[in-house]
């Protein structure tokens, strides 16, 4: 009689087994039917990851990373900024593609067609082959010119690892705010619609990982608190003419 009972056990067990994986694979079923709904949320999440915008204050100068699209719109934020009275300068930065010319000469060239004097505009041209080289070199000029204030321009989607980069190399107390340009190319709400949206999504993804790598062992060094800009000595040079600050 013990022996029926005993061999009705494993059936007993593989019905269990086999009503466990449907479970599961009901509930996965439904977790890939939701996400499919809410994907678009969660791309334009993923996409506007990348983008930090700091608001803007009075500075020593406007610092463009180089590489700006076709467009220039990086320079044309730069000069939005610089025509509101926020610095008195613009570095314009940019790596060299010929022993005679530079990117930084075409950001030159930008910023003068939206209306900003060549007598503003500091030219830095630099053999720079990523952003994290771009960010020492822009280090050591402002270094060797004694500004503090530093607004950093770049594209949307440049702009959290460049402010992750920057931080850890500007110098020591140096307060940074990053303004994001709009990029014709990248929109971080569609993004993904576009193959050019998804190989910068992609290259920056890849990009952020490598500077967390590179980086992993530096502090933090600058500073985004207002509290600098409040100073004395930050606004002592400011005067307004009509509902535009610039500095004597």
């Amino acid at each position: 009689m013990a022996g029926p009972a005993h061999s009705c056990r494993p059936w007993n067990r593989q019905r269990g087994g086999i009503f466990f994986r449907l479970l599961f694979l009901l509930f996965f079923l439904f977790f890939l039917f939701v996400l499919y709904i809410v994907r678009h949320p969660l791309l334009r999440l993923a996409g506007g990851f990348w983008v930090v915008d700091d608001a803007p204050v009075a500075s020593d100068a406007i610092v463009i990373l180089g590489d700006d699209n076709y467009y220039g719109d990086r320079a044309a934020r730069a000069a939005e900024l610089f025509k509101a009275g926020w610095a008195p300068r613009i570095i314009a930065s940019g790596r060299y593609l010929r022993p005679y010319a530079s990117i930084a000469e075409l950001e030159e060239h930008d910023l003068v067609d939206h209306g900003v004097p060549a007598s503003a505009i500091v030219r830095l041209a630099h053999r720079a082959a990523n952003t994290r080289e771009e960010a020492l070199v822009i280090s050591q000029f402002i270094a060797s010119r004694g500004w503090k204030r530093i607004l950093l321009v770049t594209s949307n989607y440049h702009t959290r690892r460049s402010l992750y980069i920057c931080e850890r190399t500007f110098p020591p107390g140096t307060a940074l705010r990053v303004v994001p340009a709009r990029d014709s190319e990248y929109d971080p709400d569609i993004w993904w619609r576009t193959r050019k949206g998804v190989k910068i999504f992609a290259h920056e993804f890849v990009g952020m990982f490598v500077a967390l790598w590179e980086m992993r062992h530096t502090d933090v060094q600058t500073s985004d608190s207002p509290s600098i800009y409040r100073t004395p000595s930050a606004v002592a040079g400011l005067y307004h003419e009509g509902a535009l600050a610039v500095y004597r």
